[in-house]
């Protein structure tokens, strides 16, 4: 089925492919001997994009193998030196001794091998049987398993850390992957998932760098857009192994704790009820009816404590604040009206509104401005 709306963001393909490549191989793991070749035809592949993401994809199936990792590279003395002193940094740098790591997609162990040499609590998932009998042979720890939906749960779970290494461009269900493996780990986990550099197959016109086996080509851009979008925040993202790859570190995203917000709101609360208590009742106003300001009316209960507010916006006069019910008047109620103080509220206009009360109306009205540190006497009232 040809797929028209882009995997990972979900908006509509460009009209027409980038490139359109007639006669390809139908898979990277297909091989025929001399009784297939009458069967083999070659395939029709289109490179496509997405008009809102930006993403390069292919718009076929997945190869029915996708959910299995074959890994040729882990024959490489040269890629298992490489590794061997990339997992040795990555569980340095991030404190994963004695941690628990999962590899995700760890084909028949070449690497889950290699991270084992480290001081660390390491297991697999894996599709291939055949891969699977392998990982038990070598002792290591490897469950047969997919991850397909945001809520799949994984034996031995929750993991402190996890690692996927080009896998993520095989997979027609990017987005359910990647929550699902967030599913899976403790809050502040660290990743470490690596993915073919289409920055420099572009540098390079690299044209041959397509096959079926891979759905998605990613940049720098829309890697860690994807890693994003999936409750990862990426804490950096680099071209290794020759530029061939992109490789990024990844943390799960916590939930931002704003609680200090109600500690200042508190605080603010208070200081403002000490500042009104100074003078008689009904006798301060405010001077701003802002967003911000009828923000902090509401949340520091100011209504009934109030006489009005000023603002010199001629549609907001006459009116009333929302929540508080505050009346909104024109600056001159200062002098038809008189307060004893007024509070002033207008953001970065608070100093030129302090000065235009000192110089306009009253030099004896006690005035206060509100700052992101609290209540300030404005200087030119200090001495009133």
């Amino acid at each position: 089925m040809e797929i028209k709306n882009c995997r990972v963001c979900h908006q509509p393909l460009f009209d027409e492919p980038v490139l359109q490549y007639n006669n390809m191989p139908k898979s990277a793991q297909f091989l025929p001997d001399i009784d297939m070749l009458s069967e083999d035809k070659g395939v029709d592949i289109a490179v496509c994009q997405c008009s809102g993401c930006g993403l390069i994809q292919l718009n076929n199936e997945p190869v029915h193998y996708y959910k299995e990792v074959i890994r040729a590279a882990g024959l490489s003395n040269e890629m298992n030196t490489f590794r061997r002193k990339q997992f040795s940094k990555w569980i340095e740098l991030y404190n994963l001794e004695d941690k628990k790591l999962i590899e995700i997609g760890c084909g028949a162990g070449e690497y889950l091998k290699l991270m084992q040499e480290n001081k660390v609590d390491a297991y697999g998932i894996e599709y291939g049987l055949d891969s699977i009998k392998s990982c038990h042979k070598d002792s290591l720890i490897v469950n047969r398993d997919y991850i397909d939906t945001p809520n799949h749960n994984l034996i031995n779970g929750p993991f402190d850390a996890f690692y996927m290494l080009n896998f993520l461009e095989h997979i027609p269900e990017p987005n359910e992957v990647l929550q699902g493996i967030q599913n899976n780990l403790l809050d502040g986990a660290i990743g470490l998932i690596e993915v073919p550099n289409f920055d420099m197959i572009l540098r390079k016109n690299l044209f041959s760098e397509f096959i079926s086996d891979h759905l998605f080509y990613f940049t720098k851009a829309t890697f860690t857009a994807t890693l994003n979008r999936n409750g990862f925040d990426v804490l950096e993202c680099n071209e290794t192994w020759h530029d061939y790859s992109l490789s990024a570190i990844v943390k799960k995203r916590s939930q931002t704790d704003l609680s200090s917000f109600s500690n200042i709101q508190m605080k603010l609360a208070n200081e403002l009820d000490d500042f009104i208590s100074q003078f008689s009742d009904d006798s301060v106003a405010i001077w701003g009816a802002g967003h911000q300001a009828l923000t902090v009316m509401s949340l520091t209960c100011l209504e009934g404590k109030i006489k009005y507010v000023v603002d010199s916006a001629p549609f907001k006069q006459n009116r009333y604040t929302p929540a508080t019910h505050i009346p909104i008047v024109a600056p001159g109620s200062i002098v038809s009206d008189p307060v004893e103080a007024i509070l002033i509220m207008a953001a970065s206009y608070s100093k030129e509104v302090s000065q235009i009360i000192r110089k306009e109306y009253s030099s004896s009205i006690k005035v206060a401005i509100l700052t992101e540190d609290g209540l300030e006497i404005a200087e030119e009232f200090r001495k009133k």
